[in-house]
């Protein structure tokens, strides 16, 4: 009995280990993401929706930047320069999966408004260095250090805007939670987690119909033994508690894959001047997509706010 019973336990350890070995590697490690094709909580229009702001990209002087991470990885992004002198930059941060002229969309807004613009590839994404994704927890230190790279280039009078779409709404809410410098501005987030251990629970629930315990926490674990961090430090909603900035939350109505309900939380637990826009019937990452007007009137009075506050203190 007690060998039959060592042997079940042995076949249920080996099982455990080898699924955590599983959303490992699905999630986490730079490989091919097949769930993310096909995927119900994903549209379906979002590639052809992307493709103006695709053609416009290609057409722009873009200059590829190279700054060294805190841990020795090669991080690059796209920079492009305004239209006229300005001391405005934005740093738009990818998605999960993307690079960062994924949000050329974007850049066209910031850089006809006359924005400095800089598309960084997250780690583990596009040209950037790294074997693992960070989810934002690490990627938090990469935003920092391309904010100094600006400011060393671009001088100590440039008014830095972070904006962040999904996996990048969580990193400049990771971001928010560090000491910025003073140059930082705002942050605007579109469709973030909370956390994690949050986002992979609802997840797992809902792709693979498993409870999170214990396959989570063992992922988590081999995490933390091959890219440094468990899925507990990496949360948006802690790091929301500690900013210092104004910042702007956007969420899709509709969003299925990062649930609405999570911008609530992250809003109700931001201390500082904030404001909260829901589209209604967007999907994940469609909000901008869904209603451009109203998502283009709420930044653009989002920033010129700020900005107009800054001059007004100087």
């Amino acid at each position: 009995m007690r060998k039959r019973t060592k042997i079940g336990l042995g076949v249920l350890g080996s099982g455990m280990l080898a699924a955590s070995y599983y959303f490992y590697e699905m999630a986490i490690a730079t490989n091919p993401k097949p769930f993310l094709s096909n995927n119900r909580d994903l549209s379906d229009e979002m590639v052809r929706l992307m493709q103006p702001g695709q053609t416009w990209i290609k057409e722009q002087p873009l200059e590829l930047i190279e700054v060294k991470a805190h841990d020795g990885l090669t991080l690059r992004g796209h920079y492009l320069p305004p239209l006229v002198p300005s001391d405005r930059i934005v740093i738009l941060v990818h998605g999960y999966g993307g690079v960062g002229t994924d949000l050329a969309g974007f850049a066209y807004l910031y850089h006809q408004a006359g924005f400095h613009v800089m598309m960084p590839d997250n780690r583990g994404h596009g040209k950037s260095e790294g074997n693992y994704i960070g989810f934002g927890w690490h990627d938090r230190e990469d935003c920092l250090r391309w904010t100094e790279y600006l400011i060393a280039r671009l001088g100590q009078e440039s008014a830095i805007f972070l904006h962040g779409v999904s996996m990048g709404g969580a990193t400049v809410l990771m971001t928010s939670g560090e000491v910025l410098p003073p140059q930082v501005k705002g942050i605007i987030s579109d469709c973030a987690y909370t956390s994690v251990n949050a986002v992979l629970a609802y997840q797992m629930k809902r792709m693979y119909r498993l409870p999170h315990f214990p396959f989570l926490a063992m992922t988590s674990l081999l995490t933390k033994l091959k890219a440094g961090y468990f899925f507990s430090e990496a949360s948006a909603l802690k790091q929301v508690k500690r900013a210092t900035v104004p910042i702007l939350f956007l969420h899709g109505g509709a969003d299925t894959f990062v649930p609405t309900s999570m911008v609530y939380e992250l809003y109700q637990a931001c201390p500082t001047e904030k404001e909260l826009v829901v589209i209604p019937n967007a999907a994940h990452a469609m909000a901008y997509f869904e209603d451009p007007d109203t998502y283009d009137t709420v930044v653009e009075r989002f920033v010129r706010r700020i900005l107009t506050d800054e001059a007004v203190k100087k």
